[in-house]
């Protein structure tokens, strides 16, 4: 299926590896035009190679408001412009409420919420000029079903998906779709710091799939929701899981 995405102007924050560098991917295999960014030129230059098609590698730090806006700004001057923008970040460290602070919530909403509004301000005044723009953030499906062990992502991602939905309503007339992917179980650089070898193994074992996510299937699913035949879906929060998601909504 052609995706009608070819040579569309594509930035996808923290993409040097995991499930940013899949999408950012899926959208070159789909003749995008992409910028990514990281926090290493090493990392950032290698992960631009691999993916090829003149990747633009930016060096950004998307953990604060700052450096998310300085990533959007060079990537529309390395593109002339951005038409798809992929909202994404590594997640704060794991807690539960005992085990964080006040200070803690703070750096959390810095890396996980107020980064990716701030992108999104960023690219919408163009986005809704021209009448065409896609959004496609990566929260977590904690915003659904939160994890004990994770309450600084549970409560900043949640926080980002209002505002995602928010945003969504604002701007549909304007040819703007938003929405966020929620991915559980992923083989990801993320989840092997966070897990064993045997934690992973029940952690795979307890997914409704009996395996945990491809990188790549995600990055396809991202894709597809930048897409011109996903014209009508918008304002959508969707797990992207195996199934391990157990409410009805």
């Amino acid at each position: 299926m052609d995706l009608g995405i070819q040579g569309r102007r594509a930035a996808v924050a923290a993409a040097s590896r995991g499930l940013g560098y899949a999408i950012a991917g899926a959208l070159v295999a789909e003749g995008a035009r992409v910028a990514i960014c990281g926090r290493r030129r090493d990392a950032i230059d290698d992960a631009a190679a691999r993916l090829g098609h003149g990747t633009a590698a930016i060096v950004a730090d998307v953990s604060k408001p700052e450096g998310a806006i300085s990533f959007v700004a060079e990537a529309c001057d390395a593109l002339g412009g951005v038409d798809i923008l992929v909202p994404n970040a590594g997640g704060p460290r794991p807690g539960g409420t005992a085990d964080v602070s006040l200070d803690d919530y703070a750096i959390a909403f810095d890396l996980n919420c107020r980064s990716a509004i701030a992108m999104c301000e960023e690219v919408m005044p163009a986005m809704r000029a021209q009448r065409w723009g896609r959004v496609v953030a990566v929260t977590s499906v904690t915003v659904r079903q939160p994890l004990p062990s994770l309450v600084l992502s549970n409560v900043a991602r949640a926080a980002l998906t209002a505002y995602l939905k928010t945003l969504s309503r604002d701007v549909a007339a304007d040819g703007v779709t938003v929405n966020s992917l929620l991915p559980g179980f992923h083989e990801t650089e993320r989840l092997a710091a966070l897990y064993d070898a045997e934690k992973l193994a029940d952690l795979a074992e307890n997914v409704p799939a009996r395996a945990l996510g491809r990188p790549e299937d995600f990055g396809a699913f991202a894709a597809f929701l930048c897409s011109e035949h996903a014209r009508y879906v918008t304002g959508t929060a969707t797990p992207v899981d195996g199934g391990i998601y157990g409410g009805l909504l």
